[in-house]
């Protein structure tokens, strides 16, 4: 058996960069040469163990990858050799009451690569062909490993129903933030705001949109100021993508934030994957008769996706803090873990 490298989590908070067996391909599988890959949010979940006992270890991770097929499977009839791809990592049943209404983010057993099995933080990797959206040669290598994230931005935007006109504000200035602001200022001109608690991340999105207004809530009262940004309506949508929060005196929870944030009937779109319960004030939400709704990973977006770095209306290269070689991804962890504030999208780079 041909061996590769890969990065292994075989203890929680431990990955070890080791040799392993190449996968073997089959049907209509399609083995990839990973170029790079990502170091996302839900990743550092499962590497501090908090996803057990869904993941099972050992596990190479990664989920958000991208790459050139070196070798099909004779059942593969769409894609061939050399062809450049990202990989929508998500495997769902296709017969629970959510994939029989095609609404397959929220398949009862949903399954993703380097979570529910093993990803891309390996030199190569096998998935079907029907995981794979050809990249083309506009986009390079190290944004096409960022089309999974960005795709989970154009995904909520989607489901909050984001239209020209719309003023939005985000909470949580982290890597699902930043997407959800690149998918929504391909949608509206109007008024767009950022709320976090950290300035260096409030300070890459003003960097990259000089039009967003950013707000530090541990400095202002972000409520009160995003009333004043929208002549005292509040706005149409409000996203919240912090997850894990911070109790901190006098700073409002990000999902009530959201609530007060809306304008009467406009709409709240929660996509933080935190454990901890948010406390809400239901007559809030109610008051306004405003629609409170989920957002989980990406339905299709990869093409949206696509076309937009075709295009040039996304900038990819904002996310991305760190660029660093595979065997340091324990370094990587790390990083996030014990400086968030500096680090922001973590690059694995696979190409030599």
């Amino acid at each position: 058996m041909k061996k590769m490298n890969a990065a292994v989590l075989t203890e929680y908070k431990k990955i070890e960069w080791k040799s392993v067996d190449i996968p073997r391909v089959s049907g209509n599988e399609v083995l990839i040469q990973v170029g790079y890959a990502c170091i996302c949010g839900s990743d550092q979940h499962v590497f501090l163990g908090e996803f057990h006992p869904r993941t099972t270890l050992p596990l190479i991770q990664g989920h958000e990858f991208a790459g050139t097929i070196v070798e099909t499977g004779p059942g593969v009839m769409h894609f061939k050799t050399g062809d450049r791809v990202a990989v929508d990592p998500i495997i769902w049943c296709g017969h629970c009451p959510a994939c029989l209404r095609h609404h397959y983010p929220a398949c009862s057993s949903l399954k993703l690569v380097g979570i529910d099995l093993d990803g891309g933080f390996s030199e190569y990797m096998k998935v079907p062909e029907t995981m794979l959206y050809r990249v083309t040669d506009k986009i390079p290598d190290e944004h096409a490993a960022l089309v999974e994230v960005l795709s989970i931005g154009f995904h909520a935007c989607k489901r909050a129903k984001v239209g020209a006109g719309d003023r939005v504000v985000i909470w949580g200035a982290g890597k699902v933030g930043q997407s959800i602001l690149q998918a929504v200022k391909t949608k509206t001109q109007n008024t767009v705001i950022l709320v976090d608690i950290l300035d260096e991340r409030l300070a890459i999105a003003k960097r990259t949109y000089g039009d967003v207004s950013i707000l530090n809530a541990t400095k202002v009262n972000a409520i009160d100021r995003i009333k004043e940004l929208t002549g005292g309506e509040g706005v149409d949508i409000a996203f919240e993508a912090v997850g894990h929060t911070k109790d901190l005196p006098g700073i409002i929870n990000p999902v009530r934030g959201c609530i007060q944030s809306i304008r009467g009937a406009g709409t709240v779109c929660v996509l933080g994957l935190s454990a901890q319960p948010s406390p809400i004030v239901m007559r809030e939400l109610i008051w306004k008769e405003g629609i409170i709704m989920t957002s989980r990973v990406s339905h299709g977006e990869f093409a949206e996706t696509i076309e937009n770095m075709n295009k040039g209306t996304l900038k990819p290269d904002a996310l991305v803090t760190d660029i660093l070689h595979p065997s340091m991804a324990q370094k990587a962890f790390e990083m996030l873990e014990e400086e968030p504030h500096k680090h922001l999208k973590i690059l694995l780079k696979f190409l030599p």
